[in-house]
């Protein structure tokens, strides 16, 4: 009535083995007898309870074995197995026994006691997989279908009728009368009563009829519908009168309401008396009615009212409607967001959201700049005040920054020059916050031991950050070279076994070898092309001719050029000698100058940069 949900079971193997279909076990089924042992006696009134309500449930699952299930304990009674070997497509429960019927995508039919868990019967039902059963109403005839509907005998297990079918599965069977409409013959219980079908991809619903010859195999009657149906239910007709009310649920969504009298032969597919809709009201913003598929329908006990089922399935509603064929076409408009949420407000929830400041920063342990440990102040103690008592002195800053983890040796510096340690702490946090102040200051460094043991105390995390930040240098100002090149110096020597161990380093070292070789043979070509003084070393500029010069081999044969050169004198030799040896010596001198290894005294580093 409230549309909440009053009972959950998953099973333990839901995921190698789904649900494929259900059926409640009659009333007077009694519960299978439990494997924990005796059980205490219930008394009068329980057992009186007990038996009023639907308690087992059959379960078919998808690798071919029936769980029983009951709701009343919540838990699992007993597993049938060994009856099938592929999905169980079907389950039906005998009206007056403790049997349980079952059918498959194996072909076969197979009958269970289910006080005893073990299979009572099992015979080949068809050639191709059964979809679908149902049990006559005096419980001595079964009805299976695959696309073929067959009427089997129960006691001999033999076919009693054939009838053709549908063109593709069949989804739905049941009887629709329980006495014959010609009470003048006698009744065997089978002859004379009609059943419905319907099977999937398909917008007609078959009526049959049994009668007492084997001629008639096809169908007397049908009902047509929009969609595919997917929900079927019906009022049985226990009277010749009585006309069968039939509620079909359509995959499109829609509700089809059938009332007709079953009283032979009908050539026309009949149409639906009233169809059902469900609609959302327009919003403010968006006056559209959008539809609500409608997921079941049942009839209620008076025949009467309708129980619909709307929504999702995870939050359907459930809702009692009275009938009303007098409309062709029935939209009921009905607000799921405002029902739901009604439904949310209602039920209580033990995880509260704790509200959180938008300006407050939380420090978590384990962040890369992070190591003060984290004291979670005690309940119930009223917070300091600032005030202090008479009497007190003021902390130093000393104890200040003891609180606060810090090492006070690191922040006292003889002369207050920065030393190697707070190099690396300056580093770390210049390049946790992408700050260019702090990184011109830390990395202009020139001193080469400062540069090295810079790079030696730095956290392990802040050595591949350092390498990006140097690439980009290189990258974006290349007269920087002599002091990044240092520093990438320094991380090679003292850190190449971690980044030897980080994959995604291949491509960065890659790219900085390519902007080193690029940078060097620029450089080179920059010197050979000025005038310039060194010490007293003077190199005349280089006359621009032609570097490198093919000649093919038919040219070689006919060219007086080449003659005239095999002519030249020894001492045209001699200074080509001296032209090569100067370049040699310009080519040590630009390699010192780019290690740093140059011979000149300090105070010319500059004029040599």
């Amino acid at each position: 009535a409230g549309s909440r949900l009053q009972h959950e079971y998953v099973p333990s193997a839901h995921l190698s083995a789904a649900c494929t279909c259900l059926a409640w076990a009659p009333a007077e089924v009694r519960q299978p007898p439990s494997k924990d042992g005796p059980q205490r006696k219930k008394r009068k009134s329980e057992v009186g309870e007990v038996d009023k309500q639907l308690d087992i449930l059959a379960i078919g699952t998808a690798v071919g074995s029936i769980l029983l299930y009951s709701t009343v304990k919540g838990e699992l009674q007993s597993k049938l197995d060994g009856g099938h070997d592929s999905r169980v497509n079907c389950v039906r429960w005998h009206q007056d026994s403790c049997c349980l019927y079952s059918c498959s995508d194996d072909k076969h039919i197979v009958e269970w006691n289910t006080q005893t868990c073990k299979v009572k019967c099992k015979w080949k039902g068809d050639n191709s997989s059964i979809t679908c059963l149902c049990i006559s109403p005096d419980g001595k005839m079964l009805v299976s279908a695959g696309r073929t509907i067959k009427l089997w005998d129960l006691e001999t297990k033999e076919v009693y009728r054939h009838f053709t079918g549908h063109a593709t599965s069949v989804s739905s069977l049941m009887f629709t009368t329980v006495k014959p409409v010609n009470e003048s013959k006698h009744f065997d219980g089978i002859t004379g009563l009609y059943f419905l079908s319907g099977a999937i991809h398909d917008r007609l619903l078959s009526v049959w009829y049994i009668r007492s010859d084997r001629k008639e195999k096809n169908a007397v009657m049908s009902f047509t519908v929009t969609d595919e149906p997917t929900f079927v239910d019906l009022t049985v007709s226990e009277v010749k009168e009585e006309p069968v009310k039939l509620a079909v649920v359509c995959r499109d969504g829609q509700l089809h309401l059938f009332e007709h009298i079953l009283n032979g032969y009908c050539k026309k597919p009949l149409t639906s008396n009233c169809t059902i809709q469900i609609a959302t009201p327009g919003n403010d913003g968006d006056s559209t009615p959008k539809p609500v598929p409608i997921l079941a329908a049942a009839f209620c006990t008076d025949k009467q009212s309708l129980l619909l089922v709307y929504g999702n399935t995870l939050q359907p509603i459930i809702e009692k409607v009275s009938l009303n064929t007098s409309e062709s076409h029935v939209c009921l408009v009905r607000d799921i967001q405002k029902v739901l949420s009604l439904k949310t407000d209602a039920a209580l929830s033990k995880v509260k959201t704790p509200v959180v400041n938008l300006d407050t920063k939380v420090l978590v342990p384990g962040i890369p700049g992070h190591s003060t440990a984290v004291k979670t102040p005690a309940s119930g103690k009223e917070k300091k005040k600032n005030k202090r008592k008479p009497g007190e002195t003021e902390e130093s800053i000393e104890e200040c920054l003891g609180a606060l983890d810090i090492d006070v040796s690191k922040v006292k510096t003889p002369g207050g020059l920065p030393q190697t340690d707070s190099f690396a702490v300056l580093l770390v946090q210049g390049l946790e916050s992408n700050d260019a102040e702090i990184l011109n200051k830390v990395l202009n460094t020139r001193k080469e031991n400062i540069v090295k043991n810079t790079v030696a105390r730095m956290p392990i995390h802040a050595v591949i950050p350092l390498l990006h930040e140097l690439t980009k240098r290189l990258q974006g100002n290349p007269y920087s070279a002599s002091v990044m090149v240092r520093w990438l110096k320094s991380v090679f020597t003292l850190h190449a076994s971690y980044l030897s161990t980080v994959a995604p380093m291949n491509p960065q070292l890659s790219l900085l070898s390519r902007i080193m070789e690029s940078n060097t043979v620029k450089a080179l070509l920059c010197l050979s092309y000025q005038d310039i003084s060194v010490g007293d070393v003077h190199v005349s500029p280089v006359p621009q001719t032609d570097c490198f010069l093919f000649a093919d081999s038919s040219e070689e044969e006919g060219s007086d050029d080449e003659m005239i050169a095999d002519k030249d004198s020894d001492e045209n030799w001699d200074e080509d000698e001296e032209k090569e040896e100067q370049s040699d010596e310009q080519d040590v001198t630009v390699e010192k100058e780019i290690n740093g290894d140059s011979d000149l005294e300090p105070e010319n580093e500059s004029e040599e940069e």
